[in-house]
């Protein structure tokens, strides 16, 4: 099949993310499977506007601020004459409302929404515009299959009035080489706790932040270590010497995967306290590692944390919370371990391989019922 997918960003994207290395996973082991895709996304400095990687066609167009302006004008210039079979739309804060401009069938791709969440991440006017834009996917897309992350989102469709019939949830995976199965209880540090993700406002690692004040209490070489960059880099630094924590908090930025599997390895607890999340990969590549996780019961990592199983599910934005549960886990080695067996077994059902041979089977579905 010949597969055109839309996407914000591609893997080398200087602000690649989840959603990105969900799409590089999954499709290039659907181009190893002899299909050809052609990804389009936007430009970022220093990149070619055509590129090739790893079997996959990178077409560059338009700008960080302007992609999703131009990829109508440019799929009917450039793209309309090529024979697609399918269409696959990463629905990733603003639709590109394909739906409208192509009569090719269209795989609506979805992490999660936004919601009233985008009015913490960014101003009033744009946050209103991807509000009002994530209201108009069911009339757009009322015809469409989607495929969704997680139990969370595929719900979420449903109340905005999609049928649960439409909807196919394929988790994510993680690189089972990257993350082997190790036991490596006997090498973690004591009292290390680890973030890890992109510095975004909805993120609340501000909130974890706060917890550390209290977990010093009970615990005073607790250490924090924030793996991640983005635009709130400097004002959470700026927190941590607003609050004397500079020797308890270390912010390591873009670090290889080979280090981050070194930091999980070592880390006692992992802890997460965003707004919401699409599934949670995180979660699971430090359960892979054999640390347990605090996450707030949030759309997605409650789909991605067991609680009481693989970590504990604490109330968003309760800080107090978050330092019990992480002082708890601190100081109760048996029942770290417990989680940290468990999270480390479940780990090992989700892998990158299924989540491919899965995608594949739904887009032969749609395509099969289009044509």
């Amino acid at each position: 099949m010949r597969i055109l997918v839309v996407n914000w960003r591609d893997i080398h994207h200087p602000e690649a993310g989840g959603a990105e290395v969900h799409f590089h996973e999954t499709f290039t082991r659907i181009a190893k499977a002899g299909h050809h895709v052609t990804l389009l996304c936007s430009r970022y400095p220093g990149a070619e506007v055509h590129e090739s990687i790893d079997g996959i066609t990178v077409i560059r167009n338009g700008w960080k601020l302007t992609f999703n302006l131009t990829v109508p004008w440019f799929y009917h210039r450039h793209l309309a004459h090529e024979a697609f079979d399918i269409i696959i739309e990463d629905l990733n804060k603003i639709p590109f409302f394909l739906p409208c401009f192509t009569k090719r069938p269209v795989l609506a791709l979805l992490h999660h929404l936004f919601g009233t969440a985008v009015f913490r991440e960014t101003n009033p006017i744009f946050a209103a515009y991807v509000y009002l834009t994530e209201r108009l996917i069911p009339a757009v897309y009322r015809r469409c299959f989607f495929e969704v992350v997680s139990e969370s989102s595929r719900d979420e469709l449903i109340r905005m009035g999609l049928s649960s019939d439409q909807i196919t949830v394929i988790h994510n995976g993680i690189d089972t080489r990257l993350y082997e199965h190790i036991d490596v209880l006997d090498q973690k540090e004591a009292a290390l706790i680890v973030y890890m993700g992109r510095l975004k406002r909805y993120k609340n690692v501000d909130h974890l932040i706060q917890a550390m004040t209290m977990v010093r209490e009970s615990v005073p070489d607790a250490r924090l270590c924030i793996i991640g960059t983005g635009d709130q880099r400097k004002a959470l630094e700026a927190m941590c010497r607003s609050m004397h924590l500079t020797d308890a908090v270390k912010f390591t930025g873009f670090i290889s995967d080979q280090d981050k599997v070194g930091i999980l390895r070592q880390a006692t607890v992992a802890a997460f306290p965003s707004d919401k999340e699409g599934w949670g990969l995180t979660v699971i590549e430090a359960n892979a590692c054999y640390t347990p996780v605090v996450a707030t019961d949030v759309p997605g990592l409650r789909d991605a944390v067991v609680h009481g199983e693989t970590g504990v599910l604490i109330p968003l934005g309760d800080r107090e919370a978050m330092a019990r549960a992480l002082i708890s886990l601190i100081q109760d080695r048996q029942e770290r371990e417990r989680l940290a067996r468990n999270a480390a077994n479940r780990a090992l059902q989700f892998t990158w391989d299924t989540t491919a041979e899965k995608t594949l089977e739904v887009i032969e579905k749609v395509v099969k019922e289009h044509r």
